[in-house]
């Protein structure tokens, strides 16, 4: 018996150790390409240990430091202000929806899972964050549209709220004379670390990695979050190889610019940040989001 429980557990390390392995070898190709001579990747493909090591890559980014020094500032700036209003919001809303005794509570919860399934469409959306409210070359631009709620991350704390919050709390709170807000900010929101943390996850990523708003809403580059940059100078990259004539000097600088390498550095700028952070949210993600998966 004993012997089984230990075959068990050996099996089961085993499958979490490879586990574990399939998720580190992805980051560990990346930035063992990011360091590979251009020439190298292009003749024998990515490796796990590089055969020729070059710092190219990171030094072209270098020459533009500046603007990835003032991208990055953005874009932290507009994830904090995101992550921080989107989660208010998304408790705000979330913790009365999880009141039985609130009027029209179903409807409600119906009108943010209807959000989940359709929207109006990109047309519409840019007609009406830039004519109607002039959100066009904007740091609101990169925080508003798409991204300020989510109809997932309400029903996600939502459901926290109404499984993991005891009612009888709240009703203590009533007869000792607690108003609304006192309950939510002094007695709900200290019960819900767990899923705060899950959710302020969710957003930051959401934030982070985010690039479709700035392609929509910016054309000034002053306003350019880090993976718009990134990706403008990518392509700039990618159209001086392809366009420029042969034996011209614009064609020589383009030719020695290391793409390869240069894609694998720009993705490893762009999730470092990400890998620091994670470890920060890691011990509240599971527990709330199986906690607030629970019920729906």
């Amino acid at each position: 018996m004993q012997s089984s429980g230990k075959i068990y557990q050996w099996s089961i390390n085993i499958v979490m150790l490879l586990f574990t392995l399939f998720c580190v070898l992805p980051f560990w190709l990346l930035f063992s390409g990011s360091l590979t001579d251009d020439m190298e990747l292009v003749r024998n493909g990515y490796a796990f240990f590089p055969d020729r090591l070059s710092l190219t890559a990171y030094g072209y980014l270098w020459n533009t430091s500046t603007d990835i020094a003032r991208a990055y500032g953005i874009t932290i700036l507009t994830t904090v202000v995101g992550t921080t209003f989107g989660l208010s919001l998304t408790a705000m809303l979330a913790y009365p929806l999880s009141r039985t005794e609130m009027p029209f509570r179903n409807g409600l919860a119906f009108f943010v899972f209807f959000t989940m399934l359709f929207n109006g469409g990109l047309v519409p959306n840019y007609l009406l964050y830039t004519n109607y409210f002039d959100l066009k070359n904007t740091l609101m631009a990169l925080i508003i549209p798409g991204l300020l709620m989510n109809g997932f991350f309400i029903i996600l704390m939502r459901t926290f709220f109404a499984s993991s919050i005891p009612k009888a709390i709240i009703e203590s709170a009533y007869i000792d004379g607690a108003k609304e807000w006192k309950i939510f900010l002094q007695i709900v929101l200290p019960l819900s670390t767990p899923v705060l943390a899950t959710v302020g996850l969710f957003y930051t990523i959401l934030y982070w990695n985010d690039w479709f708003n700035g392609l929509i809403y910016l054309t000034d580059s002053r306003y350019y979050s880090l993976q718009n940059l990134l990706n403008r100078i990518l392509l700039d990259v990618q159209f001086l190889q392809n366009s420029t004539q042969a034996g011209s000097r614009a064609a020589e600088f383009a030719a020695n610019i290391p793409l390869a390498s240069m894609r694998m550095a720009m993705a490893a700028i762009g999730v470092v940040p990400l890998l620091l952070a994670y470890p920060f949210f890691q011990k509240y993600f599971v527990k709330g989001l199986t906690i607030g998966a629970v019920k729906g």
